[in-house]
């Protein structure tokens, strides 16, 4: 399966063939679903915490006497029956990750980026980017017809993609990630997904 090489302009330079078994797999969704599970869940803190009765401060005093004063007996003021009393079975700081095999983690990429064929765009690099100037990422994009949330897959720290961060971190729509750092959330979540031919290569060699 090939696809068109685009400049920034919007022009034709060439094609480039996918390799199927990256761009073209049958997209599983329950792989998918997983890998984007442990990615919103690797992601949490994890850090709410609560106070049981023994850990809140005070209490030590018995409230009053056990017998004849008509009310229920007590023996702290600290019980999860008083208000500044702890809390029973409250949240604890914990770990919400969880793993998945290495080959599971490539089918959801694989899935996620089959699943987007339709809306990936293939450029040469952003060397027509030559200043940081975020109108010239507008006409950019303006001529690629791309709108909406844009994933933008490319090496920042080529010389001919330079300007790219700076041209871009003012549109609120696009999201830039390295090859390296391509995910099934980010990907899903894209209306349009850029990337540059190096990007392609550097994503097939890994994932085939």
């Amino acid at each position: 399966m090939s696809k068109e090489i685009l400049s920034t302009n919007g022009e034709k330079l060439g094609e480039i063939t996918l390799n199927k078994e990256v761009f073209g797999v049958e997209p599983n969704i329950h792989v998918m679903h997983l890998a984007l599970r442990r990615q919103l869940n690797n992601g949490r803190q994890g850090s709410a915490c609560a106070k049981t009765r023994a850990e809140v401060s005070g209490g030590g005093k018995k409230p009053w006497k056990q017998k004849g004063t008509g009310r229920a007996r007590a023996g702290s003021l600290r019980s999860p029956l008083f208000a500044g009393g702890g809390v029973i079975f409250g949240p604890k700081p914990r770990d919400y990750g969880f793993s998945m095999p290495q080959k599971a983690r490539k089918l959801a990429l694989k899935s996620a980026l089959s699943a987007k064929e339709s809306q990936l765009i293939i450029v040469k690099d952003f060397s027509a980017i030559t200043e940081p100037k975020t109108k010239l990422m507008v006409s950019a994009l303006k001529s690629l017809n791309v709108t909406g949330k844009t994933l933008i897959v490319a090496d920042i720290k080529a010389d001919e993609n330079k300007n790219l961060e700076l041209s871009a971190r003012n549109i609120p729509s696009i999201k830039i990630i390295l090859p390296s750092n391509l995910n099934v959330k980010d990907l899903l979540e894209a209306d349009f997904v850029v990337m540059t031919e190096s990007a392609v290569n550097e994503i097939t060699e890994r994932l085939q």
